[in-house]
């Protein structure tokens, strides 16, 4: 393309069809994020077998399975868009996606139909998984496509805000439907409404699909027949394209993916699991920050044609590396101050041999967890209580101790059913009365939370979000020449997102199991933000000035 054209302001025309690709993006990323807002009510209807932390964390677990293969959509659909087109890809990624989601709505829970309950859910969520996995870098390829040279990072903005815009969509659907017929009533079934309403939304998704015009770039390529035979060779069995693909994974979007998930679904999980935030307040606040935020992602994608896509996303990371800590620390005072003054005032402490304490993570709910450590650590983890950790000699039996008071854990071994079910009551009984003496909060008092200073550190992190997520999809289409650029860009951002990113919240709340502080599972983020800050800055090349026809 020559510059005049790609200079050219962008006509009515394909403003519209740049609309209604964004617009269909929208309605299928609510599709994918109904779940992993509903993952608690989730996880008591199809994985009810399990004891409660393990059914939370089994039910991410099964969320995670949608971003896990991700990258195996993005394989399978970045060919068929380098090969026949981005229209025809979209019209199929939205039916898998929409047919998944409405299935969910209507499947059977574990206590009507058994173990093949679960297996469905999670065979359903890889269907959408690789739906997901063919939409986004077709989107921004489609979009690119249609962009005025100068103006890439503006436009593309559009399609950054479709995830944010598609979860504060579930949020308010969810919120309307909680309202509307009682918590009990939404708990056994109303959660499933936003499921079964969303074929609404595939039926206005198809229409807008079949509406939409073939990217010009795409048909002029095609009518010149230099499209690409091979995509997936091109883009991975050629060297010179292969290390562009892994610097953008590490050097960009594994860091933008865990600062967006970190900015939105962890902080929304940490409210509601950690802070014990009321599932409706927590919604809320959060839907309130997005609305404040999601502006943002226009304003750094236009700001990124200006100064640069690299500085903007590097400077988004580094912040999240440096501030997470401090800024969840500060959530906790502002969402629950009960518990913040209580964990200050009168710390938990686990005492235990280390010899005594294992892995406290039970998905398949056949392990036994007998020691004296394991117990004590499970009565907290089911009282969603942050701990230290103290070693003891060996052979010692594990102490609670609140404050000043110490509460000995008991051993389950040699133990018959009913005396150990007795022990188990004491030990919570007395454990529960010390909390309370001490002045930890069962839930957060909805009359001390600070509802401003908590949507105002919520907008923060959604800003960080704004800052790495904006502009990156305009650089990643500026990294790849056009024959194979819906392949080679959707696979980096795919497993970024996809495992870097979607396993976050697995990962995140594996670790405060593990280690009892609900605050290490920042550890995560923080760790790879930073490497993303480190590779992407020393290694990654500034993009904003490229003619993205100039390969062709």
């Amino acid at each position: 393309m020559s510059t005049a054209a790609a200079d050219r302001p962008m006509t009515g025309e394909e403003k519209k069809v740049i609309f209604a690709s964004s617009l269909g993006t929208v309605f299928e990323w609510y599709d994918f994020y109904l779940y992993g807002s509903l993952a608690a009510i989730i996880a008591r209807q199809f994985f009810s077998a399990l004891d409660a932390g393990s059914a939370f964390i089994f039910a991410l677990l099964a969320f995670a399975a949608g971003f896990i293969v991700r990258p195996f959509g993005a394989i399978v659909f970045g060919r068929l868009g380098d090969m026949i087109g981005r229209k025809y890809t979209f019209l199929v990624t939205i039916l898998i996606m929409g047919m998944s989601t409405f299935i969910v709505g209507v499947l059977p829970s574990y206590a009507s139909i058994g173990v093949a309950a679960p297996i469905i859910l999670i065979g359903l969520r890889l269907l959408q998984g690789l739906a997901l996995g063919g939409e986004y870098g077709g989107a921004a390829t489609y979009v690119a496509e249609h962009a005025p040279h100068g103006k890439r990072g503006a436009y593309t903005a559009w399609i950054q805000t479709t995830a944010t815009m598609g979860l504060f969509l579930s949020l308010l659907v969810i919120l309307g439907t909680r309202t509307a017929m009682g918590e009990a009533a939404f708990a056994e079934w109303g959660w499933r409404v936003p499921f079964v309403v969303s074929i609404a939304l595939l039926a206005v998704s198809v229409w807008i699909r079949l509406s939409m015009n073939e990217s010009p770039a795409f048909q002029r390529m095609k009518a010149e027949g230099k499209t690409s035979k091979a995509p997936l060779t091109e883009s991975f069995g050629q060297w010179k394209n292969l290390k562009i693909v892994i610097l953008a994974l590490v050097g960009l979007t594994a860091g933008q993916a865990v600062v967006w998930y970190s900015g939105q679904f962890y902080a929304l999980f940490f409210l509601t699991q950690a802070l014990k935030v009321d599932a409706s307040t927590a919604n809320l606040l959060v839907a309130a920050s997005l609305v404040i935020g999601t502006p943002f992602f226009i304003v750094f994608g236009a700001l990124s044609d200006r100064i640069g896509r690299k500085p903007i996303i590097m400077a988004g990371c580094l912040l999240a590396a440096i501030t997470y800590f401090p800024i969840f620390g500060a959530l906790t005072k502002a969402a629950n101050p009960d518990l913040a003054a209580a964990q200050a005032k009168n710390k938990v402490v686990v005492t235990a041999a280390a010899d005594e304490c294992s892995f406290q993570f039970n998905p398949t709910g056949t392990a036994k967890f007998t020691s004296s450590c394991d117990i004590a650590k499970q009565v907290l983890a089911g009282a969603s209580v942050s701990y230290e950790n103290v070693a003891a000699p060996a052979g010692t039996v594990a102490t609670i101790k609140i404050g000043e008071t110490a509460i000995p854990s008991y051993s389950a071994k040699g133990l018959s059913a009913d005396e150990a079910k007795r022990k188990d009551a004491e030990l919570k009984k007395l454990v529960a009365a010390d909390l309370k003496a001490a002045g930890y909060p069962t839930r957060a008092d909805p009359d001390k939370i600070d509802v401003l200073e908590v949507t105002l550190i919520l907008t923060y992190l959604v800003i960080l979000v704004t800052m790495v997520y904006g502009p990156i999809a305009a650089m990643l289409v500026e990294l790849f020449p056009t024959r194979i650029r819906y392949t080679s860009m959707s696979l980096p951002y795919h497993i970024g997102n996809g495992w870097f990113g979607g396993l976050l919240p697995t990962t995140a709340f594996a670790i405060v199991a593990q280690t009892g502080n609900m605050y290490d599972g920042l550890w995560y983020p923080v760790v790879i933000a930073a490497v993303t800050f480190v590779i992407g800055t020393l290694f990654v090349k500034e993009t904003k000035d490229v003619d993205i026809y100039a390969h062709d």
